[in-house]
């Protein structure tokens, strides 16, 4: 059974991930992007530069909409050291796009947050979705 499982799991993955949605949705990538507030060497983003990021660099970037949500984010650090830190994640639903296209669209968004913010990266996730409005 797990044999035909990841055959059709691979099979959809092959064929680009196209989901057949059901009556009133459409398909659409959703990308989801991490954004670290830590900054080495001074205070955290604040909520006020996480503002002013979003109304002049995501804002015009996604103009039909997303929604930004409060995380605290945690991973293992090289040394072995768990580390925190508050984050935000933008989440921008792409209606019609494959996961190339969103990753472009989002590219320079992540970019501008690493040269503003001297970051190193922001995780990305892309995932196909129904959404219906």
């Amino acid at each position: 059974m797990r044999g035909l499982a990841a055959a059709l799991l691979l099979t959809a993955c092959a064929a680009g991930g196209e989901t057949a949605c059901p009556a009133g949705t459409q398909s659409a990538t959703v990308a989801e992007a991490y954004f670290g507030r830590n900054v080495r060497d001074r205070d955290p983003v604040s909520e006020a530069e996480w503002r002013a990021f979003l109304s002049d660099t995501v804002t015009p970037a996604f103009p039909d909409g997303l929604s930004a949500v409060e995380s605290l984010g945690q991973w293992r650090n090289r040394d072995g050291r768990i580390i925190q830190e508050a984050s935000k994640v933008l989440v921008v639903v792409l209606p019609g796009a494959d996961a190339a296209t969103a990753q472009a669209r989002l590219r320079p968004v992540e970019e501008a947050w690493k040269a503003r913010f001297r970051q190193e990266s922001v995780m990305t996730v892309f995932r196909q979705a129904c959404v219906g409005f």
